[in-house]
């Protein structure tokens, strides 16, 4: 009797509609309370614009993202997009730049949740020390970020069904309490007149350096939307729950960023977020204005930010292990961080591994002048890197693999007909990435750390990656030959997306039908 396999343990599909735009909102929703503050004290009274500028390119990359994360519903996101459009080696960049960016997430929104908190607490950004060299370290918003990582970290290895409830519970909240600012302040508290003293202040001395690091820095208030398409493996039927929830989840925070930019102009000073404290609580400042409500307002803001961060920074957690799972499964890293715990069913590995990673960033930069400037310069660099390479392959997929269906399609399309098959060449796409590429332009030319550390670490992840597929004797610079078809097919059977696998048979027999005809008239000629 033959010895029985072990069965390979699988990510469940557990994420449900609500769970699936809250995880996309808990990354992205969180992106203003971080980015707003940073904008202002670069763009100055033309922040509005740039929230608009960097909107309207995020607006282009979250369809691309739609129309991808629901034709192919697996974990990797970006890295696997790229894998599929582009070949192994541009897969293992986009997934270096996200894993950078996920890492750095869990640094950032974990350190931002803290300096919320510390509204309550001020001597945790009162407390420094000197280490060596470095002699202003707030090592206290340092030690309680670390904490709340370790924390986060034990959430995620005991399964997604219980950091996806957190991220529903503080989601509504969030929504309803920025809702509540908006309207409140727009209608007892805003001040055209402040608003067009600033616009016009700005603008009669424009500095044009200033204004495009900070439209860069914007567009860090719109990263996140890559974590829909990383739990798209987990969630039930994704060909229809991805295209609405990545739909809703681009234009309402569209609106929160762009509406939030006017009303602060309107209502506050920009030169109070030269100060970097005030940096890091800049939502409170605005909610503080209110007539009638503000001291209170100001401080269920503050609470409300640091749940709303925290859960930003589990958002980064639970999907830098996805893409490290996505990244083993295809020989780009060790097998071993491919393990599924056997018990909660999770990467636990990749967590530990990652979430550590988040936490060396965290130390690194609290050394330097502005741990908030540090971490933001590197986050700008790994988005737009990995943003860049997804609209590359949606526009390679719609020629190299016309024949998987596709639930959402960017609007604004040319047919074109190509070996049998209509393909549709996206306007749009082209659009969209014209604009990120500007963006990855300007962070490379305008920050000066992201254009150091950011290659630097891709470099040094390509170095791993040279060693580990040598190793393995797998070419380095050309693609592995994979059974693609047969990944599409398993895919969308666990999916349990039935028509979808139907229209996908039936593509695939029409053109090995158009490919015989071909061979045929060809035999026929060469007879002639």
């Amino acid at each position: 009797m033959a010895a029985a396999q072990p069965v390979k343990a699988e990510l469940r599909r557990d994420v449900t509609v609500w769970g699936s735009y809250m995880w996309g909102f808990a990354d992205v929703g969180a992106d203003t309370f971080v980015a707003l503050g940073l904008v202002f004290a670069y763009a100055q009274g033309a922040s509005p614009l740039a929230f608009l500028l960097a909107g309207t390119v995020y607006i282009l990359i979250g369809l691309a993202y739609t129309e991808l994360a629901s034709a192919y519903p697996v974990a990797g996101g970006g890295q696997y997009f790229a894998l599929r459009g582009l070949g192994d080696f541009w897969g293992f960049v986009s997934g270096a730049a996200l894993i950078l960016d996920y890492t750095i997430d869990i640094a950032l929104f974990a350190y931002f949740a803290v300096t919320y908190f510390a509204h309550f607490v001020p001597a945790l950004s009162e407390m420094t020390i000197a280490l060596g060299p470095f002699h202003h370290v707030r090592i206290g918003l340092a030690l309680a970020t670390l904490a709340l990582i370790a924390f986060l970290t034990w959430l995620n290895v005991r399964g997604m069904r219980e950091s996806s409830l957190l991220n529903e519970v503080v989601g509504v909240l969030v929504i309803l309490t920025e809702t509540a600012i908006i309207c409140m302040g727009l209608i007892f508290a805003w001040k055209p007149e402040l608003l067009a003293r600033q616009w016009s202040e700005t603008f009669s001395s424009f500095d044009t350096g200033q204004f495009f690091y900070g439209a860069s820095l914007a567009i860090i208030s719109f990263v996140g939307l890559e974590s829909i398409s990383q739990a798209a493996q987990e969630t039930r039927r994704p060909a229809t729950v991805v295209p609405r929830t990545s739909v809703a989840l681009i234009f309402t925070v569209f609106l929160f960023a762009l509406s939030l930019s006017v009303l602060t102009l309107g209502m506050v000073d920009w030169r109070v977020f030269l100060d970097e404290r005030n940096v890091g609580k800049s939502v409170t400042l605005v909610a503080s204005g209110l007539p009638w409500i503000g001291p209170l307002a100001e401080d269920f803001v503050a609470v409300l930010a640091a749940l709303v961060l925290t859960i930003s920074a589990n958002s980064g957690v639970m999907s830098v292990s996805r893409v490290a799972f996505s990244m083993s499964k295809f020989d780009f890293i060790s097998s071993w961080f491919e393990h599924v715990h056997p018990r909660f069913r999770t990467p636990a590995r990749t967590i530990v591994i990652f979430s550590a990673i988040g936490a060396i960033q965290v130390i690194l930069a609290s050394l330097t002048e502005s741990a908030i400037d540090t971490l933001a310069n590197m986050y700008a660099f790994g988005a737009t890197l990995g943003y860049l390479l997804v609209m590359v392959s949606l526009i390679r997929l719609r020629f190299s693999d016309p024949y998987t269906p596709r639930p959402y399609r960017v609007p604004f399309n040319i047919a074109l007909r190509r070996q049998g098959v209509t393909v549709h060449f996206p306007l749009l796409g082209l659009v969209g990435l014209i604009g990120v590429a500007s963006i990855f332009v300007i962070v490379l030319l305008t920050h000066r750390i992201a254009a150091i550390a950011g290659p630097s670490w891709v470099a040094l992840c390509f170095l791993y990656y040279a060693w580990y597929r040598r190793r393995r004797r797998l070419p380095v610079l050309r693609r592995v030959e994979r059974d693609w078809e047969s990944e599409q097919k398993a895919v969308l059977e666990s999916a349990e997306e039935y028509d979808l696998l139907e229209q996908y048979r039936l593509a695939l027999a029409e053109r090995d039908r158009w490919y015989r005809r071909m061979a045929h008239s060809a035999e026929r000629g060469l007879d002639s």
